[in-house]
């Protein structure tokens, strides 16, 4: 497997239409006319993205209150999916991509290194799309913690 294009700020984000948690179709059209952050993690309920998600939860109110959405994407079935958000009390829509088209499409799916080894899998990832579908923030590798306090402080949130 190659390497995806990164996205860059400026780029078109790639549209999309997955199930969430309950099955229902979420696209990012939904979104048009609002910012939207997309963050693409590895795996529901395994502690690293279990505390990203978390830290999102909690900052979501200021996020909204600067008129920024959250999208989370990934690879989970929706079952999996609802039982995190259940779990978790997560208050965001939380999308499933099993064939990882959405992940490949957004660069989010390639090598990347795991206890010292190349594996293939999901990029940590977070994106802010604009009003326009434009990705305005692209951050690829970034850290399950503490990352959402470093973006709120990027954005100046």
């Amino acid at each position: 497997m190659t390497d995806n294009k990164k996205l860059e700020a400026g780029d078109t984000a790639p549209a999309f239409t997955l199930p969430d948690a309950d099955g229902n179709e979420v696209s990012l059209a939904d979104y048009a006319g609002k910012k939207v952050i997309v963050y693409f993690y590895p795996a529901a309920s395994t502690p690293g993205c279990t505390k990203q998600a978390c830290d999102f939860r909690d900052s979501l109110a200021e996020l909204n209150g600067e008129g920024i959405e959250v999208i989370g994407i990934s690879p989970d079935k929706p079952a999996k999916l609802a039982k995190f958000r259940d779990a978790e009390e997560l208050n965001f829509p939380l999308l499933s991509d099993p064939e990882k088209a959405t992940l490949e499409a957004w660069g989010t799916f390639g090598e990347k290194k795991m206890y010292g080894k190349t594996v293939q899998g999901v990029i940590r990832s977070t994106f802010l799309v604009d009003e326009a579908g434009k990705i305005e923030v692209a951050q690829y590798n970034v850290r399950a913690t503490g990352h959402v306090a470093k973006l709120r402080r990027d954005l100046s949130v």
